[in-house]
């Protein structure tokens, strides 16, 4: 990229240079103001294919606004190039970091996971699976707060692929399967074990040894401290079904651990040792370095305090990314839209017109485009109509002459926003993909002839935010008792996110869970479990909800909950047994974000 410069912008350093181009520190003439800039390579930038990626990237950019999140200002298209400009943010990267450090105190290790995983999950609530979860990116500001930066090979959830980091990949990606918020909750996982023992854990001589130590190695959890083993036993399990389904999910058990383990003031602490640790490594910051101040890092720490790696401290932080980015102005607003304006000025645009609703500007000028995220809020989704639709599933061949097939009808819905809508439907039928599986899997030894799973739905709960699925199923053939679990779906109509049961609650820990029993049992029928005094206490729906093998979802009246009872050992002895607990009684242990989204009566009246 000897050639081609985004106009307007003087370059002052190379901050990264790889196979797909580099990336560099700049300053806006008229402002002054910092940014960083991906150049796509001059022999990439040619290949149609590359330039599309490339586009998908800033795609993805441009939806993601939240302050653990690197910001996008603009992409800048021309025939002689293209180039993304980004907020450049003043820290070190977790790499440096554990290099000139080595392991960090457990607090520690959990602060910088936490600010992480936050930003991923801004990114997993709009579908994007972000593929390369490593120390190199992930940056430690001056304040201890951290940014996640380069979604180079992100995609939407469901996406395939073998891309990736290698020692950080997830065997789902090792297998070429689709990518889900699980995959990056184990490359996380990955990542707070070497913070953590300052090794990775697997290693092999080559990328085949690599790959079989992730796909069937023991999870290496007795290298931690025993009150982290169970984060490391969950982020790092084989199948992604057995992981946390997302990084918030994540972060609610990372807390639960940490507060139980290292108190409640843990996340200030390990705050202020990743803020010592980073300014170790001061003179590496590309502001700093360069003389152009760190007020942004500052002012997100004055904005945020020590607490500020937690979600309640997104304007300070915000303001902060938007000092240390750009110097911008509205950092009211997440920054994004004043640094906008500088790249729109950069370029001396003649004109502006609003495109998408409002939701984006393009800039022409200087013979290139340029394209600008302003919009301050995710823009509505777009209405969707929810319908039933049947289906019929090949038969499979599970062994022995005996078959497996599936039939019934589908929830899904229809209009809106193409890719959108896909996703969704996508989720709505995964947890009945997951049962179908698990079936296949349980009936190949036993197997007898022919076997149809009948799939009969009902919708408990739709709205302008929330769908909520209940699928009844039957298994016809020659099986034994407990093959009827019923399974359900609510998800995100705005990011086509699923909230599988952990996902509903604001602490999926065992112990967050087991004030459940007590609420669920009086909803029962005969208002008690199975078996009564002679329970053993497996019965209990907390104890093994982590497993999938209880049924939750969001209705108007409360939440719906099913599994199959068990009597002194026996598994379903006692039948499906299956209660709706009003919002009133569990209001305390459900995430505030989904109650506010169930329709009427409202959880304060139910």
């Amino acid at each position: 990229m000897d050639g081609w410069r985004v106009p307007g912008y003087s370059e002052l350093r190379v901050l990264g240079e790889g196979a797909q181009g580099r990336v560099v520190l700049a300053r806006h003439d008229g402002t002054g103001r910092p940014a960083a800039i991906k150049y796509l390579g001059e022999r990439l930038a040619g290949d149609a294919g590359f330039r599309e990626r490339f586009r998908a990237e800033a795609g993805l950019l441009s939806r993601l606004r939240n302050p653990f999140v690197a910001q996008l200002f603009g992409l800048v298209e021309s025939p002689d190039g293209a180039a993304i400009v980004m907020e450049a943010v003043d820290g070190a990267s977790l790499k440096a970091v554990l290099a000139e450090r080595g392991p960090l105190e457990p607090e520690a290790a959990l602060a910088v996971l936490k600010g992480s995983l936050l930003g991923l999950a801004a990114a997993h609530d709009l579908g994007i699976v972000h593929r390369d979860y490593k120390p190199a990116n992930v940056i430690v500001r001056g304040d201890g707060l951290s940014k996640l930066i380069d979604f180079g090979i992100a995609v939407d959830a469901g996406a395939a692929g073998r891309s990736g980091t290698p020692v950080y990949m997830a065997p789902e990606q090792w297998r070429d399967e689709p990518a889900s918020p699980a995959t990056d909750v184990y490359a996380a996982a990955c990542v707070f074990f070497e913070c953590v023992t300052g090794r990775r854990p697997y290693t092999a001589e080559d990328q085949a040894g690599l790959m079989g130590r992730h796909l069937t190695a023991p999870v290496p959890a007795q290298d931690v401290p025993e009150p982290l083993r169970p984060l490391i036993e969950r982020g790092l399990a084989k199948n992604p079904w057995d992981r946390p389904l997302g990084a918030a999910a994540f972060v609610a058990e990372l807390e639960s651990a940490a507060a139980g383990a290292y108190g409640a003031d843990w996340e200030g602490r390990g705050v202020r040792t990743l803020a010592g640790a980073a300014a170790a490594l001061s003179m590496l910051f590309p502001l700093t370095a360069l003389a152009l101040g760190s007020g942004g890092a500052a002012a997100g720490a004055a904005g945020a305090g020590a607490a500020g790696a937690s979600g309640a401290a997104g304007a300070g932080a915000g303001a902060g990314a938007a000092g240390a980015g750009a110097g911008a102005a509205g950092a009211g607003a997440g920054g994004a839209g004043a640094a906008g304006q500088g790249v729109v000025g950069a370029l001396g645009a003649k004109g502006v017109a609003a495109v998408a609703g409002g939701a984006a500007a393009v800039a022409v000028g200087g013979g290139a485009a340029v394209y600008v995220a302003v919009a301050d809020e995710a823009p509505e989704a777009r209405p969707v109509t929810v319908q039933l639709a049947s289906f019929t599933e090949p038969p499979q061949d599970i062994g022995a002459g005996a078959t497996f097939q599936a039939r019934g009808r589908l929830v899904r819905v229809s209009g809106g926003d193409a890719a959108l809508t896909r996703k969704i439907n996508q989720a709505l039928r995964a947890p009945l993909e997951q049962r179908w599986a698990k079936v296949r899997n349980g009936l190949r030894d036993t197997a007898r002839g022919g076997y149809t799973d009948v799939v009969t739905p009902q919708v408990l709960m739709h709205n302008d935010r929330l769908v909520s699925v209940w699928y009844t199923v039957a298994l016809n053939g020659d099986r034994g008792t407990g093959w009827d679990q019923s399974q359900a779906a609510t998800v995100d109509l705005r990011s086509g996110a699923s909230y599988r049961p952990l996902d509903l609650f604001r602490d999926p820990s065992e112990a967050g869970l087991k004030p459940l029993d007590a609420k669920i049992e009086p909803h029962l029928r005969g208002g008690a479990y199975c078996a009564g005094d002679i329970l053993d206490g497996t019965d209990n729906p907390s104890a093994f909800v982590k497993s999938g093998d209880v049924t939750m979802a969001l209705t108007v009246q409360g939440l719906r909950v099913a599994f199959y009872g068990s009597l002194l050992g026996y598994p379903s002895a006692c039948g499906l047994q299956e209660a709706v607990v009003p919002y009133a009684e569990v209001s305390g242990m459900l995430k505030p974000a989904l109650l506010k989204a169930v329709p009427y009566p409202s959880p304060a009246r139910s």
